[in-house]
């Protein structure tokens, strides 16, 4: 996996916290959901960056 791939999924992931955070916060059940959201695609590009390395090996 790249660093730069690296550094922009952990970024879309801590911002999907925040989304979620700031959503559980004011009771915005929308903007939690688009922050939850924006976390389980960062875990997936994630896993599939991580297949690649495997086969890279």
């Amino acid at each position: 996996m790249a660093f730069d791939d690296k550094v922009d999924n952990k970024a879309e992931e801590i911002g999907g916290k925040v989304k979620e955070g700031v959503g559980k916060a004011t009771d915005d059940q929308s903007l939690e959901a688009e922050g939850k959201a924006d976390q389980k695609a960062s875990n997936l590009k994630q896993a599939g960056e991580k297949i690649k390395d495997v086969f890279k090996s």
